[in-house]
């Protein structure tokens, strides 16, 4: 009880000093360089922001994707409630801030941001939300979002989201081709019985014919204006389900029949949206859907496993400027089911924003399909290098300034931001 009234006492004069120090602020900012003490629940402040109805300016390329807020003394109470950094601007300190960053020959620019997106995250059932890493950093940064899977979406639930996630998912019917390491363990036989009784109650003979209605209907919904994100196998399998819309590429132990052996001649690409003239991986007892992944034929050490942000012009291209925000520009690797992508694999109309160049792979992918937006970001979870089935928990109280989870948090706000019209 002691300690507990000795924080409250504490608290309450932090608040009187913050009420004090901010009543003659006209702005708030919050930095996202070096200076910033949780980046994550930066993102969370802006998002919260944005649901009160209150505009906020991510200043791109600004001291590491800056956010600039009109004050209000309930969110300068927030910052400190929720250890977020934050410095409070004049009028006229504002004024000349957004004046500099207009200025043509300066790389940077204001983006207004009005409306919090309404966030989706695709996942089964019974996946706990420590399994997946944007289901993580939500939840740690404080970000509203609904769990929905392939029931919802097939009742037309999509129209009703900004933006999706996919969980780390095998669209292509095979539950992960965990067959040969896990088919007799109760958590995977758990997966396969979920997903069948599913598909047989949305009138489905194959789990592997329902993903394919599913991966149709999730590329309409970035068709009309939708934003998706996806990591580890839901990146390539999604791709992969696309080109083989009327081909059968699973063996028998996932659906009952054999697989086309002729499946790698038939493939299209035209519905696709980051990859092409890749090949499927046929056998159906290896942990690999097809070459687009690179988890095991590379040759980079961890030591070594980096990767680059691409730069980009903030006033030029704004789009994959908002996505790189970051206070470095050197990632950690991190592995996955799917790691990293072979670059001769990508398609050239898709954009490259983070790459290792030495190993030829890229990991951070965007591009636009119909009025919307897709990212691909390979690997499971930026602070488990390699992450295994069983394994704890990633703590993020532990990497409150996480650069790779903070790549996952600049495609939340994206929606959420009115871009210009990109000039390249």
């Amino acid at each position: 009880m002691y300690h507990s009234n000795k924080y409250f006492r504490l608290l309450l004069v932090a608040m009187l000093v913050l009420l004090i120090q901010t009543a003659n602020a006209a702005f708030i900012l919050i930095p996202m360089d070096e200076k910033q003490s949780n980046h994550l629940k930066s993102y969370g402040i802006t998002y919260w922001t944005l649901e009160q109805g209150i505009e906020v300016k991510w200043l791109i390329n600004y001291r590491g994707g800056s956010f600039l807020i009109q004050h209000q003394q309930a969110i300068a109470s927030e910052c400190l409630v929720r250890g977020v950094s934050f410095e409070t601007l004049a009028d006229g300190q504002a004024n000349n801030l957004l004046a500099e960053i207009s200025r043509e020959d300066v790389n940077q620019d204001a983006v207004s941001m009005q409306k919090a997106p309404k966030v989706a995250v695709y996942s089964p059932p019974n996946k706990q939300p420590w399994d997946d890493a944007v289901t993580l950093v939500l939840t740690y940064a404080e970000i509203k979002f609904d769990v929905i899977y392939d029931e919802e979406i097939l009742n037309g639930k999509l129209k009703d989201y900004d933006w999706l996630h996919l969980h780390h998912e095998d669209f292509t019917g095979q539950f992960g081709k965990f067959y040969q390491a896990y088919q007799h363990v109760p958590w995977y036989q758990e997966e396969v019985r979920i997903n069948k009784e599913l598909a047989q109650k949305m009138g489905f003979m194959k789990v592997s014919e329902m993903k394919k209605v599913i991966t149709r209907n999730i590329h309409q919904f970035i068709e009309n204006g939708g934003f998706l994100f996806a990591m580890c196998a839901a990146t390539d399998t999604y791709d992969i389900t696309q080109s083989a819309q009327d081909i059968d590429i699973c063996e028998s132990m996932y659906d009952g029949d054999p697989a086309d052996p002729l499946m790698n001649d038939h493939l299209d690409f035209e519905h696709t949206l980051a990859f092409h003239n890749f090949k499927i991986n046929r056998n159906p007892y290896e942990y690999e859907f097809s070459d687009i992944d690179v988890s095991t034929s590379r040759k980079v050490p961890r030591e070594q496993d980096y990767f680059t942000l691409f730069q980009f012009s903030a006033k030029w291209d704004p789009v994959p400027t908002m996505l790189c925000q970051n206070h470095v520009n050197m990632i950690k690797g991190f592995m996955g089911q799917t790691t990293a992508f072979d670059k001769n694999l990508v398609k050239p109309n898709v954009l490259i924003m983070g790459e290792n160049k030495a190993a030829n792979e890229a990991r951070y992918l965007h591009g636009e399909q119909g009025k919307g937006f897709w990212t691909f970001y390979g690997g499971h979870d930026p602070e488990d290098y390699q992450h295994f089935v069983g394994d704890p928990a990633t703590d993020l109280n532990l990497h409150p300034n996480s650069p790779g989870y903070r790549l996952i948090l600049n495609n939340v706000l994206f929606p959420a931001a009115k871009k210009k019209k990109q000039k390249t």
